[in-house]
């Protein structure tokens, strides 16, 4: 017989509770179906509340909060909900995101500060205020969805300011794994290439429609992720679509 602290295979499923950022559409609803299809009790942060409950349809086992990355005060708000509605939370899902182009011969700084504060400050402001509840938790989790674009710039084609964004998503997630190591939480960033959703549609360079990865796919790495135990930390994971030397 194993000893009683040993590691288990995988986590259960049962009554633990996961955050989720921008689960309206796209990815974001993906995640949420697939959560809520293994048995997770989820929280989603959402813009139109009363939209996304009726596009979900997700009976039980979810409440939905108003979330907006562009309000510095939103994600303290959505957490707290989550945390009083549900009575703890084991996991955040950071998804929301944005992406908008510009150059260094057409620089855009007010589209470099919308990028900044959704996909860096958000996920911070919601870490911060999550990361007390997740090492309560003892097996809390983590997952900020970077891109490949968090790895490398693919080319000159590849979008300035999400790019920059991104990568300092990944440093984020490499911070986070320190300040919760020792109480159990464990953080990925997972690092997809082009999925076929609203983000990319029209985007110079980006993989061929025909070749980019469903939203399904990458809320499968995301369920893989949440299962893992303690002893099984996977501090990034990049789900490439097209062949490049380095993954």
């Amino acid at each position: 017989m194993a000893p009683a602290d040993a590691s288990p295979a995988v986590l259960p499923v049962d009554g633990r509770v996961i955050a989720i950022t921008g689960a309206s559409r796209g990815l974001g609803a993906a995640i949420a179906r697939r959560l809520h299809a293994d048995g997770y009790t989820l929280a989603l942060g959402v813009r139109d509340v009363a939209a996304t409950r009726s596009r979900l349809d997700l009976a039980g086992r979810c409440t939905f909060h108003h979330f907006d990355a562009l309000d510095a005060g939103s994600a303290d708000v959505f957490i707290d909900e989550a945390i009083a509605a549900h009575g703890k939370l084991d996991g955040l899902i950071n998804n929301a995101g944005v992406l908008r182009r510009f150059s260094f011969d057409h620089p855009d700084e007010r589209a470099l500060d919308e990028m900044w504060a959704v996909n860096v400050k958000a996920p911070f402001r919601t870490i911060v205020r999550a990361l007390p509840a997740l090492k309560a938790s003892g097996h809390g989790r983590i997952v900020n969805i970077a891109s490949t674009d968090a790895k490398r710039v693919r080319d000159p084609s590849a979008p300035l300011g999400y790019v920059m964004s991104k990568h300092a998503l990944l440093a984020l997630s490499h911070a986070a794994k320190f300040a919760g190591w020792e109480d159990g939480v464990r953080v990925t960033a997972l690092c997809p290439g082009a999925i076929d959703t609203e983000l990319i549609a029209g985007l110079p360079g980006a993989t061929p429609a025909a070749n980019r990865l469903k939203p399904e796919t990458v809320a499968e790495a995301v369920s893989l992720l949440l299962r893992l135990p303690n002893a099984a930390t996977v501090a990034e994971m990049v789900m490439n679509t097209r062949l490049e030397a380095n993954f």
